[in-house]
């Protein structure tokens, strides 16, 4: 199938690289289908990319590549809406955003997807310790030699 986007022009993805958030994600509830584009093979922050807006796309990554001890806890009922029978087949994400000179990470409202479904929802965290800004790495440091020591 054919996407097009805004930053890359017109894009192919397998059909099977379609991710649906059927509640959309914070502030887009009508833009529920998206997919994961990766910039490389080795690369810690990819572009999900909505399938029905050229222009709307969110820089994301795996945020235990930078924060080790995060972790998403999910509720019986969130498991049974996900569609997951066990945590393994969870992907966790944050939407990445620009600071100043830092990249920073909404650990407050993580992108949960079942691996198997390719379904997904944007899920709000009461835990006070993670922050819709929470510091990944300064701008300029080697991302990939950061993201190796995690």
């Amino acid at each position: 199938m054919q996407v097009r986007t805004t930053r890359f022009g017109l894009v192919e993805i397998a059909e099977d690289r379609v991710i649906t958030f059927p509640k959309g994600l914070l502030g887009f509830s009508k833009q529920t289908d998206y997919c994961l584009l990766e910039p490389g093979e080795d690369a810690c922050f990819f572009w999900l990319q909505s399938l029905d807006e050229p222009d709307l796309a969110f820089v994301v990554t795996d945020p235990s590549m930078f924060v080790p001890e995060y972790s998403v806890p999910i509720r019986a009922e969130q498991m049974e809406e996900l569609g997951l029978a066990q945590l393994q087949d969870a992907q966790v994400f944050c939407i990445v955003n620009k600071v100043d000179d830092m990249l920073t990470g909404n650990l407050q409202g993580p992108l949960v997807i079942n691996t198997l479904t390719r379904g997904g929802e944007q899920i709000v965290l009461a835990d006070r310790r993670w922050t819709t800004r929470h510091p990944l790495v300064k701008v300029g440091v080697g991302l990939s030699r950061k993201a190796q020591s995690a």
